[in-house]
């Protein structure tokens, strides 16, 4: 095919998708009932509450986040739901979960400190008591300046940071404005280097574990991204059954770590006393996405999801990220249920775990129903996890892949939803505008052309299937929440998870009810390399 010749394709592909969204026929009385039942008798609360204050945080591998798959599977057959499963996928590697966290400054004062441990570090059977030092320790060169002179010490990792200003804490809502904004597409530039730096984190992070060990330091201590008393984690250590976990390593409060930093500064000596309990999970290496359907009737063979990650850290509760998100798949699941509707296409809905490591799960999923790729034969890709590892080509569909029609995610907190993005599928644009109408009341009004990353929709994206993120509200997702220990209960918002559970209901039914599987973007093709520039010929001789 020729680029003319792909250019008028794609032009007449907008044009039928123009004409097919001008004649998208909205069920008034689906949507009536669907509100009805969704403001009226909502469970979303109920459901956010269970998956927070009762399962608690549900790291992937960790007893926690297992028997979280386990309710959210009995949950949807208790409401009907056909086929309610546990889909296996991995190895992911070791559980891991702590019961205790406790940190002193013993000298040059008493006093308790606030931090936790990061996941994946080893929890020592007592407490352990070491001198505070400052390192910095930016690649494996580093390494040799601190040879000998860190057994028996706690180390600082960070450098000290200023608090950020109190407005940038607000609890926001996007105005008319940020909404606008979102409707400009952005040109695509050069890719990203994103893949490369991760490589480069994690190789340090491997090496630094076992050169810790071999030194006999104690304990790391890194300071807080957020201030206020927030604590944002996440990982450190191994999940790997045969690398090293290195040494125990937590995050402080920054404004505990700056005081440290600043004692250190005076050349004070700082005694403290770290005292964490941990341990790994071993005895399943594997993860499970939760699986559930709503058989459809005439075109049952085709498929329409939706889903949101159920995995989350550690610190809190995982209540914004991402339990608001399962809770909201799952009310809207209800309500059609509930309602006795019938679809034509089957509905499909998928809690994913492993998400916060690298869209696992999900990637997972596409890759054993929907479309797979070749395997490296690069002995070097092989030994890193398969999110870090350059992608091979041809993309192979599976059967699954010409009956599939579209998938919907949630996962960005329980602000409500105010559009959606179209994922650069400019045919999807005119559907979700008349999808949206009934819901102009509600907030709900945008469709912007352009890309969103860092969830699951990208899956199914990849190989390319429809596969889309909803705009939602932030409110103290990005300046509190997100990976904090405030990632709690009372941080969602109960009218716009609601709203949210009856938008997701009714895009989710209309795709079910259309004559047509939902359009597509045209399938991912090998990225064309660049030709070597000259001076990179003559550094290659």
């Amino acid at each position: 095919m020729t680029a003319s010749t792909g250019i008028v394709l794609a032009l007449a592909m907008v044009a039928a998708a123009a004409r097919s969204a001008a004649e998208e026929t909205l069920d008034w009385d689906a949507i009536n009932r669907i509100r009805d039942e969704g403001f009226q008798r909502s469970q979303v609360m109920e459901t956010l509450r269970q998956l927070t204050d009762e399962l608690g945080p549900r790291l992937t591998g960790s007893p926690q986040g297992q028997a979280a798959s386990r309710w959210t599977r009995d949950r949807l057959a208790e409401w009907g739901l056909a086929n309610a499963h546990l889909e296996a996928w991995g190895p992911f590697g070791r559980g891991w979960s702590f019961t205790r966290s406790a940190v002193h400054m013993k000298a040059p004062r008493e006093t308790p400190l606030l931090a936790l441990p990061k996941a994946w570090t080893p929890g020592p059977k007592k407490a352990i008591r070491g001198l505070a030092m400052k390192v910095k320790i930016e690649s494996e060169d580093d390494f040799e300046q601190y040879r000998g002179k860190l057994k028996s010490k706690i180390l600082f990792t960070a450098e000290a940071r200023e608090l950020e200003p109190d407005d940038e804490a607000a609890f926001q809502r996007k105005t008319q404005a940020d909404l606008e904004q979102l409707g400009a597409f952005p040109i695509p530039g050069e890719p990203s280097d994103f893949l490369q730096r991760s490589r480069k984190r994690r190789e340090l992070l491997r090496k630094l574990n076992e050169f810790l060990v071999e030194e006999k330091a104690l304990a790391t201590v890194d300071i807080s991204s957020r201030d206020g008393g927030t604590l944002r984690l996440g990982g450190a250590g191994s999940r790997e059954t045969d690398e090293s976990v290195g040494v125990p390593a937590v995050v402080m409060a920054l404004e505990h770590y700056n005081w440290i930093l600043r004692l250190l500064d005076d050349e004070q000596e700082v005694e403290l006393e770290i005292d964490v309990r941990a341990r790994f999970h071993d005895d399943d290496l594997m993860s499970y996405n939760t699986i559930a359907e709503f058989p459809g009737s005439d075109l049952a063979h085709e498929v329409v999801m939706l889903g949101a990650h159920l995995d989350s850290w550690h610190a809190g509760t995982g209540a914004n990220d991402n339990a608001a998100g399962c809770a909201v798949m799952m009310e809207a699941v209800r309500i059609l249920k509930a309602l006795d509707l019938t679809p034509r296409r089957t509905i499909r809905i998928a809690l994913w775990t492993g998400e916060e490591q690298g869209l696992l799960g999900s990637r997972a999923f596409v890759a054993q129903h929907l479309a797979s790729r070749p395997e490296t034969e690069d002995e070097e890709e092989l030994k890193l996890p398969p999110f870090l590892r350059e992608r091979t080509w041809p993309i192979s569909p599976k059967g699954e892949h010409e009956t599939f029609s579209a998938y919907f995610n949630l996962d960005n907190g329980s602000g409500k939803i105010r559009g959606v993005y179209a994922q650069s599928n400019a045919a999807a644009v005119p559907i979700f505008k008349r999808w949206l109408e009934p819901f102009h009341d509600l907030g709900a009004d945008t469709v912007v052309t352009r890309n969103t990353g860092g969830t699951d929709h990208l899956a199914f994206d990849a190989v390319g299937l429809p596969g889309f993120q909803f705009i939602q509200d932030q409110l103290d997702y990005s300046t509190r929440t997100h990976h904090t220990n405030l990632d709690v209960y009372d941080h969602a918002v109960e009218d716009d998870l609601k709203q949210a559970s009856v938008i997701v209901a009714s895009f989710v039914y209309h795709a079910a009810m259309r004559d047509e599987k939902f359009p597509r973007k045209a399938m991912p093709q090998r990225p064309v390399e660049k030709p070597k520039k000259k001076g990179d010929e003559d550094a290659a001789h």
